[in-house]
């Protein structure tokens, strides 16, 4: 995968994994169950409105809270090709690039980037175009290595494949 292109779901600060995937669900760890409850406490109707390659656009502390790789699973399952943030909690970075769901730290588009507007993401420049509001912003490029564990759907699978 080397781009993603989705309309945007925004959130804002400290967006904690209990939030994304409550801790009541945590008794399953199969990706399709823990989709159906992807964000439900902070937006009960996500999994009804969220599509295949939509994108997640939060400030400051995304994936905060306790470790669980849960959340980053729940998110990619519920479909999210890419979840744009200011800043992530460190834990949750690392278990999304080890499920293989990219992330991508970037300030200005965290703040200027709205609800519902049409975002693509290209993973090997960084770069982020707001095709809604014509406005195009610098993430953080993924490293090559990175790049190959998301292209392979996650860690396991990249070590697999070597």
């Amino acid at each position: 995968m080397k781009a993603a292109k989705g309309i945007v779901f925004k959130f804002g600060d400290n967006v904690d994994t209990d939030v994304i995937i409550p801790a009541r669900y945590l008794n399953s760890s199969d990706p399709k169950e823990l989709a159906t409850h992807c964000m439900e406490d902070i937006d009960p109707e996500f999994v009804n409105k969220v599509s295949q390659g939509d994108i997640i656009v939060a400030t400051k502390n995304f994936g905060c809270g306790s470790s669980r790789e849960h959340a980053p699973i729940a998110i990619k399952a519920a479909g999210v090709s890419c979840v744009i943030a200011e800043t992530f909690a460190r834990i949750f970075y690392r278990n999304a690039i080890n499920i293989g769901l990219p992330i991508i730290e970037c300030p200005e588009a965290a703040k200027r980037i709205d609800e519902g507007d049409e975002v693509e993401v290209d993973f090997d420049s960084g770069i982020i175009t707001n095709q809604t509001k014509k406005e195009t912003y610098q993430g953080q490029a993924f490293p090559p290595f990175m790049q190959k564990i998301i292209d392979c759907e996650g860690l396991v699978n990249y070590i697999n494949q070597q």
